[in-house]
């Protein structure tokens, strides 16, 4: 009962909620004790709002959020908590005294400070929130960016001015109990004092040198870096924070690209969820800010996902744009009809190729490209099963997607078929059970089964920590434990040693990468990854969620995958390792195949899940696996060739498209040096690729 209970009020813990109900319930008894009148139980009712509030406040607790929609939020509970004084003074027959009157005026004065205190709070945060967030670029050597207010005066600022009422209650409270009204006027003195303390404090941060300089001094000392570091490649991305891996996959590629490179991103929410990398950052929220920006050195534009803002930059003819996506798969994403727009689209393998030319929608085939997989470069091929350890399945199922299709995941109706026969196996294997992040969001049938599964696993893992088939090398897993905790205390301190506190201006000031912290970090990382999977007895069954280990860390301790339609399948390709897919909607084995490239080579499930077999059969004995060869071949035809590398293929791409860039400028440079009037007029509005923008300018062509 308490467990729905959480769940229906979305708290996240019995205490929350406890907390929730004395608050909400606290009220009710604060006008009973005023009314009778009783000071003492007034005092404790007082006590336990007070401390519920402030518990569910230091928690985020979605209920605040709730109050706030229904007209109770936060100034309304103080406010009402203030007027049961005034009444339970008026019931204890005060309402003649000075202590009465000091009281109402005090409460009317302290609700006067809080416009100014809100103003005040509100105009510091909007004038440091920056036209531009950066990373990895200089702009301290160019302007000066003052440091923030200290944290406290900022943080949660609203419900610590109010809180500030608590020396004003206490002593009305303690004058009413004694008769005296000298505690009631010292209380009120010093909220009062404190109050106007705190909107005096907050006063020099709106002017004068503690302020950063306008949005206009920021773009031109951003455009001044840009003129210095003449990027030649561009990743631009925009979208939700939930979707920001689509831009940190990308990130180590763009480290190796042997042009200079940038990262274009267009909400603060990506820049907050980006991963630490090397390369430069431009958060560019404004549209106009972005098409105003000097961007005429760079010649190729990188897309990793089809959304409108992508407009505001293909916009500008002086660069190649490049759809490069985010995945390999055969969802309808893949050939997204919006991808023509762009003068090239980027392929892992021939299969993509052929995936657009069956698709018909528009984009041309000269106009595809076929670069590999860089991302791809740490998945490790495989050399079957060593001896003495039992195999590895990894069951890695994709979300429910927006659309309700039953055949998105096998989560729903095929995910404990697959695990009890994996768990049931015999000779008997390991199972991972790595969900996808998004699981449940959207279907919360999706959701229970993903708990379903997941209470499968751990019981398992339980009962197979007991089986005396399985004995684990205890030595080497504490020691394995032992660097665990070394590494992450280690990792503790180098993050640790970033001002984490820091608001958006100090960070863009401060925040340039410190190379020997970040290759020190990287390598502590891998180790973590190694000294995790030594620490887990390879006979366990495991449940794996959030960011560690990573999903081709993952694939590399795996024998075999069971999974969905996603570019999961197509990455895992990539290892050459059996894998099964679930045809959860039941279209048929041929059906599926034909539809589904990157199943060609797959065992196919239903989703009763009696086909694992065939699965396991693959894994246990290599030499007698009948879809070795095919997995190969259709290793090359999704993912190119082996040699040159990957990422030779994307930086030989980039090069060549660059040079075609360069070219279609020169000859613009020609025409209008040949008098042609169509190349000077256009050149006069696109100087050097860098748009003459107007705010209804950028409007429009949003909405185009």
């Amino acid at each position: 009962m308490i467990s729905t209970a959480i769940r229906v009020a979305r708290v996240g813990s019995a205490a929350e909620l406890a907390a929730a109900a004395l608050m909400v319930l606290g009220f009710p008894v604060l006008m009973v004790a005023a009314l009778v009148p009783s000071v003492y139980a007034f005092a404790a009712a007082a006590a336990v709002t007070y401390l519920a509030d402030h518990y569910l406040h230091r928690k985020g607790s979605y209920l605040i959020n709730r109050l706030s929609k229904v007209r109770a939020g936060l100034s309304i509970r103080f406010l009402i908590r203030q007027l049961l004084l005034i009444l339970l003074l008026a019931r204890m027959d005060l309402s003649n005294g000075l202590v009465f009157y000091g009281a109402i005026a005090c409460f009317i004065a302290f609700y006067g400070l809080q416009a100014p205190h809100g103003a005040l709070v509100t105009l510091i945060r909007n004038r440091r929130r920056m036209p531009v967030a950066t990373r990895n670029v200089d702009l301290k050597s160019r302007i000066r960016i003052p440091d923030a207010p200290p944290r406290g005066l900022l943080d949660r600022s609203a419900e610590k001015m109010l809180h500030l009422d608590l020396a004003a209650v206490v002593g009305l409270l303690v004058s009413a109990m004694t008769d005296n009204v000298v505690a009631g006027f010292v209380g009120i003195g010093i909220t009062l004092a404190l109050g106007c303390l705190y909107v005096l404090v907050l006063m020099p941060y709106v002017r004068g040198r503690k302020t950063p300089p306008d949005a206009d001094t920021v773009l031109a000392a951003v455009d001044d870096w840009l003129a210095e570091y003449r990027p030649g490649t561009v990743l631009y991305f925009s979208g939700s924070k939930d979707s920001a891996y689509q831009v940190n996959m990308w990130l180590e590629t763009m480290e190796q690209l042997e042009s200079r490179p940038l990262i274009l991103l267009r909400e603060r929410v990506i820049l907050q969820s980006l991963a630490p990398t090397t390369v430069p950052v431009i958060c560019v929220p404004g549209g106009v800010h972005l098409m105003n920006m000097d961007l005429s050195t760079v010649r190729v534009a990188l897309y990793a996902a089809n959304v409108g803002k992508n407009i505001h930059l293909l916009r500008v003819p002086t660069m190649k744009h490049v759809f490069i996506g985010h995945g390999d798969s055969d969802k309808l994403a893949s050939v997204n009809p919006f991808s023509k727009v762009y003068d090239e689209v980027w392929t892992a393998g021939r299969a993509g190729r052929d995936r657009y030319a069956i698709a018909d929608v528009g984009v041309r085939d000269d106009d595809i490209v076929e670069v590999g997989r860089p991302q791809l470069a740490p998945i490790q091929g495989w050399q079957g099963v060593p001896d003495g350890r039992i195999p590895t399945v990894l069951y890695a199922p994709t979300w429910e997607g927006w659309d309700g299709d039953p055949g998105n995941t096998s989560l729903v109706l095929a995910g404990e078929n697959i695990v009890k026969k994996l768990v049931k196996a015999d000779p008997p294997v390991r199972v991972l059970y790595k969900p996808h992040p998004f699981t449940g969001t959207v279907s919360a049938e999706a959701g229970a089964a993903h708990r379903r599964v997941t209470a499968l696993v751990e019981k398992a893992a339980a009962s197979r920590a007991t089986d005396a088939r399985f004995t684990a090398d205890t030595a080497a897993q504490t020691a394995a434990k032992a660097e665990l905790t070394r590494i992450e205390t280690r990792l503790t301190e180098l993050a640790g040693t970033g001002d984490d506190k820091r608001d958006e201006a100090e960070a863009s000031r401060d925040d340039v990468v410190d190379l020997k912290k970040h290759e020190e970090i990287a390598r502590l990382r891998a180790d973590w990854n190694d000294f995790y999977w030594q620490a887990l007895p390879s006979y366990r069954h495991a449940v794996i969620t959030g960011a560690e280990p990573r999903l081709y860390d993952c694939f590399n301790v795996s024998d075999a995958m069971v999974s969905d339609i996603s570019s999961v399948v197509s990455d895992f390709i990539a290892s050459g390792k059996p894998y099964a897919v679930t045809d959860s909607a039941g279209v048929g084995v041929e059906e599926f195949k034909r539809a589904n490239t990157a199943v060609r080579a797959a065992v196919i499930l239903s989703n009763s899940a009696k086909e694992l077999g065939g699965l396991l059969d693959a894994v246990r004995d290599p030499s007698a696996d009948p879809l070795a060869a095919d997995r190969d071949e259709l290793k090359h035809y999704l993912l190119g060739p082996d040699e040159p590398t990957s990422i030779e293929q994307f930086n030989g791409a980039v090069a060549a498209l660059a040079r075609k860039a360069e070219t279609r400028n020169l000859g613009q440079e020609a025409r209008i040096a040949a008098g042609d009037p169509e190349a000077a007029e256009l050149a006069e509005v696109l100087p050097g690729g860098k748009p003459r923008t107007t705010a209804g300018e950028a409007e429009g062509a949003t909405a185009g």
